[in-house]
């Protein structure tokens, strides 16, 4: 194991949205580096499949990983997961607001629901999760949180008006956020990835992906690794001296 590996090896981190993509990556790089991990998903439909890559996960790196699944949407469930989170594991060291969704369309086609749903898993379960884990962070006066926001939160995206909206709350929530916990030893911060090759852009017709990649300096879409390996970054040692920022992980995206 290397020297970074070593710096979180006896913490744990809980990553909501975590059983694919992006939040499956960050779960397993943090598990690489010898951190217990807590994962989520938002119902129980998804959870034996969940404790399958628990499983897997623990086994792979010798860790202790357990599947957890709430509705971060709504406070008390949000609540429960990291009490249960809590029970299990003793502690929670880092947090990854990773879980969210699209309900993309047109502002004259949007409904209000698509807006609201929107906003409630991706802004306000960030924050209902931050709250749940900020007063046992601060009992032990070591935390890192980590959310996942999003270049449409900075530059906008035509048809992803409340995706949008979302990810720039997350953006103004993790500065404020920072600034209020980073006396505790608490620091927070955003990463926000651009065009990532997941299910989503998987689904894209060629020429579009072709679009996209053209838009990129580095020439190909990201990958959930590419993500996973800043967020592993600022859950370590080396990052306690960085606190409200956003880290863009585009590839030289033009806007």
């Amino acid at each position: 194991m290397d020297e970074s590996a070593q710096e979180v090896s006896t913490r744990c981190a809980l990553v909501t949205g975590s059983s694919r993509g992006i939040g499956l990556a960050i779960a397993r790089s943090l598990a690489e580096t010898g951190c217990d991990v807590a994962l989520n998903c938002s119902g129980s439909a998804r959870l034996p499949a969940l404790e399958e890559t628990a499983a897997e996960i623990a086994q792979r790196f010798g860790v202790q990983a357990t599947a957890f699944a709430a509705d971060i949407s709504k406070p008390e469930e949000a609540k429960r997961l990291v009490d249960e989170a809590l029970a299990a594991f003793g502690h929670i060291d880092i947090l990854v607001n990773n879980a969210g969704i699209t309900r993309d369309g047109s502002i004259v086609r949007m409904t209000e629901q698509d807006f609201d749903d929107v906003i409630a898993v991706n802004l306000k379960g960030a924050f209902n999760c931050c709250k749940a884990v900020a007063r046992p962070m601060m009992r032990q006066r070591f935390g890192r949180i980590i959310s996942l926001s999003s270049v449409v939160g900075i530059y906008g995206n035509a048809g992803q008006v409340n995706y949008a909206a979302s990810k720039a709350g997350v953006i103004g929530m993790t500065k404020a956020l920072s600034r209020e916990l980073v006396s505790r030893g608490i620091t927070v911060n955003a990463v926000a990835p651009g065009f990532i090759s997941t299910d989503m852009t998987d689904a894209l017709p060629d020429r579009q992906r072709a679009l996209l990649v053209e838009r990129i300096g580095c020439g190909r879409l990201g990958t959930p690794e590419d993500v996973a390996n800043v967020v592993r970054f600022l859950a370590s040692d080396g990052a306690g001296y960085v606190t409200g920022q956003v880290i863009c992980v585009d590839g030289g995206l033009q806007a």
